[in-house]
């Protein structure tokens, strides 16, 4: 009974967590059927820890940090319980929904590659873009799709491509912020003493291919899981909109940002296009 209420705690820190660093993210996790809610914000949760350690930490032996968070998560898997509340709701989902261990072995690898400042060719980038947005796409949809393996193999590369897209937004929005203050530039090949209009428009025509893969499984997942998900899709597309009309200078001065009125007008339309049945 008392590792039920420290359970219950541990996802509600998950929760703090997600609700913390990521007002897009909360939003659409709220959409989602209540079952939903908690497993997403373990992972979630999960994953914004580990990049924590790695983005921010500069203070201290990140990769020692890292490598004790990753033995962690591994024994609290095999335990089924751990005293850090993050990585007890983890490993609930985890065993619960039967995550693959090779994901969440690939997601520590693109973590391991932030360690360095590096330039990136187009295997690592593609390799780094798995690691950390792809296997997260793909935990979630294990929980969505709630152990059916046959609709899981069938909507994985759907589920990939969002991720990848949601990813290499993030990239062109934190270009000149990943660069001066953590000395990375994800893409490949780019050099920012010469990055202009045609450059960013090649990335951005990769960005909508993705998008499209993507927005074609979105409308394959089950009603529980499908509202919450096209949320983060309108709003991730309205700022990848809002970049494409953004002119290369404007991206090296500024992060680009969508108002929280706006987030709010995005929630209500989806949740109208979802309730008409127009996705």
């Amino acid at each position: 009974m008392m590792k039920n209420v420290y359970d219950i705690l541990s996802y509600k820190l998950s929760k703090i967590t997600t609700q913390s660093y990521s007002t897009s993210f909360s939003l659409g996790i709220r959409l989602l059927k209540p079952e939903l809610r908690d497993p997403i914000y373990a992972i979630y949760g999960f994953v914004r820890f580990a990049d924590e350690i790695v983005d921010s930490f500069h203070a201290y032996n990140k990769r020692k940090l890292l490598e004790e968070f990753k033995k962690d998560t591994w024994k609290a898997i095999d335990e089924h319980i751990s005293l850090n509340p993050i990585l007890n709701s983890f490993q609930a989902v985890v065993n619960r929904y039967h995550i693959d261990k090779e994901l969440i072995e690939i997601f520590f690898q693109s973590m391991e590659m932030d360690l360095e400042q590096m330039d990136y060719n187009q295997k690592m980038y593609e390799t780094y873009i798995l690691g950390s947005a792809e296997v997260v796409g793909l935990m979630c949809l294990k929980v969505f799709l709630k152990g059916d393996n046959k609709r899981y193999n069938e909507l994985k590369q759907h589920a990939m491509k969002l991720g990848a897209a949601f990813q290499k937004i993030n990239f062109l929005r934190d270009i000149q912020s990943d660069y001066l203050n953590l000395g990375r530039t994800y893409f490949p090949g780019l050099n920012l003493d010469y990055f202009n209009e045609t450059s960013k428009s090649d990335i951005e025509k990769d960005i909508e291919n993705d998008f499209k893969a993507g927005f074609e499984g979105i409308k394959k997942l089950p009603v529980n899981s499908r509202i919450g998900v096209y949320l983060a899709y309108v709003y991730y597309y309205k700022l990848f909109k809002k970049i494409k009309k953004t002119h290369v200078r404007e991206i090296m001065k500024k992060r680009i940002r969508i108002a929280n009125t706006q987030k709010f007008g995005i929630l209500f339309s989806s949740y109208l296009r979802h309730s008409m049945n127009l996705l």
